[in-house]
């Protein structure tokens, strides 16, 4: 598999090489520069294929042999230990479930991946690998189950203080032993900068070896269009045109989704749900992208002001703003107008929505009013709604029991360093932490 920097499209690389550079010298963004098409039978046959074998050959399309046969298999088979299933709300609505797996939540999929395939590539360094990731609340508490005492490496999180949930902390600060939390004074817009300054930092990163594992990096990318192609399967027999909402913050879970589809997946539309930090929804009105700060809300994992995988999105369509939006529509939301959401679905088919997939499905209900589509609707539930047990139970005015894997967090303290969002003082904390092996 060989990519390319979406600032330069002469600087090619390997997928090893990506994975553990993380971002490219040139602060762009690593992109396959090929992007096979799955041939015909594989969609024939989907419905006969399990999870993990629909996973695998997609992997093995894209991957080649940079990865042998059988390591992959183990991968896939120690990543995708828990279930996508499709429930159904209605006749034309799906809610595709992607929070059954450790840390109840989407990303799941994708840092119990990245984490399998640098366990792979890491069996003959000697040198330690440091993981430093910036988290608006569902990306930290993913990697660190994911990367939990994988050897030889050793993840930083870096969170914006205040703003995540106390059970979204809790994923973040309870563990230790190779997870460490900085709790950083500012956005997650701020986290963002300051792991990315330090990838671009050459002097830093001659004396450490760092990676990422936000979805800048290609691995947390990659296994995210495992489970629209599943998703497809289990509504294939229905034989309507299938539209996906993607909850949005920093666009890597769409990006994927782009990605599935020019792979040959028939979807036949895509939505990009946000909450009131609308940058993409503005520019697929408008064509104008303008980053601009983050505004805190309710869906707290999307507060994201200048997303970092619109980049790829561009490389997708070529920078033509009229191609993208004939692909994807983008629609943004309140916090009232998700409370409102959240109550509705409830009263009407007693089924919690977390405030993010919420999101997601107003887009899809926007869409229905809008185009009159006869399309089933595919909403990516992106997290359980135990993860925001006080917003939640507050909007439902409803107990929601908390499943094993949250509550026995509550009684472990936090470890959490806390920080201001200047860099030289991260750069001076990190070279430290490099030290003590």
């Amino acid at each position: 598999m060989e990519l390319y920097s979406t600032n330069n499209p002469h600087l090619r690389v390997t997928f090893r090489e990506a994975v553990f550079q993380g971002l490219p010298p040139d602060n762009g963004l690593f992109m396959p520069v090929y992007l096979p098409r799955m041939p015909q039978a594989f969609i024939e046959q989907l419905y006969c294929l399990d999870f993990e074998e629909i996973a695998f050959q997609l992997t093995m399309t894209l991957v080649g042999d940079e990865i042998p046969e059988k390591s992959l298999r183990t991968i896939l088979h120690q990543t995708l230990t828990f279930p996508a299933p499709v429930v159904q709300l209605n006749d034309k609505t799906g809610i595709l479930e992607l929070f059954h797996g450790p840390s109840l939540a989407f990303k799941d999929f994708g840092a119990r991946f990245m984490a399998q395939v640098m366990a792979y590539f890491q069996q003959d360094a000697s040198d330690e690998l440091i993981i430093l990731v910036a988290t608006s609340g569902d990306t930290g508490g993913a990697v660190a189950a994911g990367f939990y005492q994988t050897p030889g490496i050793r993840v930083v999180i870096l969170y914006p203080s205040g703003k995540v949930s106390p059970l979204q902390e809790k994923q973040l600060t309870a563990l230790e032993h190779n997870i460490t939390a900085v709790e950083i004074e500012g956005t997650f817009d701020d986290c963002q900068a300051l792991v990315k300054k330090a990838f671009l930092d050459k002097q830093l990163r001659q004396k450490l070896r760092l990676s990422s594992a936000n979805s800048i990096n290609i691995a947390r990318l990659l296994p995210q269009i495992f489970y629209y192609w599943e998703a497809y399967k289990q509504v294939q027999h229905l034989k309507q045109p299938i539209v996906f909402s993607v909850p949005s913050g920093n666009f890597g879970n769409l990006t994927a989704g782009l990605i599935a589809q020019q792979m040959g997946l028939p979807a036949h539309h895509f939505i990009a749900a946000t909450n009131v930090n609308d940058t993409v929804p503005v520019y697929l009105k408008c064509g104008h992208f303008e980053p601009k700060p983050s505004v805190r809300t309710i869906s707290n994992a999307m507060d994201v002001g200048n997303p970092s995988n619109f980049a790829r999105m561009l490389r997708l369509y070529g920078s033509t703003w009229n191609i993208m939006r004939s692909y994807v529509s983008g629609f943004a939301f309140t916090d009232a107008q998700t409370r409102a959401c959240m109550k509705e679905t409830f009263e009407k088919y007693q089924y919690m929505l977390d405030p993010h997939t919420a999101i997601g499905y107003l887009g899809w209900k926007t869409y229905q009013e809008q185009t009159s589509s006869s399309a089933f609707g595919i909403v990516l539930g992106t997290a359980h709604p135990a993860k925001f047990q006080q917003t939640v139970e507050e909007i439902l005015q409803c107990p929601i029991p908390l499943p094993p894997a949250l509550k026995q967090l509550l009684d472990r303290p936090k470890h959490a360093i806390q920080m201001p969002a200047n860099y030289s003082t991260f750069r001076k904390w990190l070279l430290d932490f490099g030290e003590k092996r």
